[in-house]
C-alpha cells in the first residue's frame, strides 16, 4: 500500500456529506463497548493468528466532524490489544478510527448491518521479513451486524480485512494481510 492509498483512506471519511443528517441538537448519544476478535493472516503467510481484546467509542458522525452526514453514518474509535502468534507469542496493540455506515433498508427490528472502514496505527512485537517497522498503518474494511438482545443489550459482529504496511515510510514496506473476526457487546 502506498503513502498516497493512506491519506486516501484516512480523508475519505471526512469528504462523505449528505444534507440527511441530524440537525442540531438532534445528535445521537455515544455508546461504548468492549470486544474481543481472532484474526489469521493469509499473505505473505498463512501461519500468523492473533487475538485482540478492544474498547469501543461510537459517536453520532455530526458530532465528531464540523459538517452535515447522513443520519445513518457513524464515527467509531477503537483501542486494542493482545497476542500474535508469530512464530511465538509476541505483542500487538493497535489504536483505529473508522467510519461506520448502518444499511438502514436492511435492517430489522432487532438487527441492523453496516458496512466500516478506517485507517489507524498498529504496533506488532514481530516482523515477517521485509517488513521494516514495528509500527504501522493499518487500514481495515468490513461487513457487521448489530443484534439487540431481548433484555435490551446490543452486541455487535464483525468480518473485516485488515492490513499492516508503513506505506513506504521505511524502505522495506512488505506488508500483512489477514482477516479479522470480532464480537462485542455496547454498554
Amino acid at each position: 500500500m502506498g503513502w498516497r492509498a493512506g491519506l486516501l483512506a484516512l480523508i475519505l471519511p471526512l469528504l462523505v456529506v449528505s444534507p440527511a443528517g441530524a440537525e442540531e441538537g438532534q445528535l445521537l448519544p455515544t455508546r461504548f463497548g468492549a470486544g474481543v476478535g481472532y484474526g489469521l493472516t493469509y499473505d505473505p503467510t498463512n501461519d500468523i493468528d492473533f487475538a485482540l481484546v478492544s474498547a469501543v467509542a461510537l459517536f453520532d458522525y455530526d458530532r465528531v466532524w464540523p459538517h452535515r452526514a447522513p443520519q445513518a453514518l457513524r464515527f467509531k474509535v477503537e483501542g486494542s490489544a493482545g497476542l500474535a502468534m508469530a512464530p511465538g507469542t509476541r505483542a500487538m496493540a493497535s489504536a483505529n478510527m473508522l467510519a461506520l455506515y448502518f444499511l438502514e433498508p436492511w435492517a430489522t427490528s432487532s438487527c441492523r448491518p453496516y458496512v466500516e472502514a478506517g485507517i489507524g496505527l498498529v504496533y506488532t512485537d514481530f516482523r515477517v521479513e521485509g517488513q521494516g517497522l514495528r509500527i504501522n498503518f493499518n487500514p481495515q474494511a468490513g461487513l457487521g451486524l448489530e443484534i439487540e438482545g431481548d433484555d435490551g443489550s446490543t452486541w455487535f459482529a464483525a468480518l473485516r480485512g485488515h492490513h499492516v504496511s508503513n506505506a513506504e515510510l521505511h524502505r522495506e514496506n512488505r506488508g500483512i494481510n489477514s482477516v479479522f473476526l470480532q464480537l462485542g457487546r455496547y454498554f
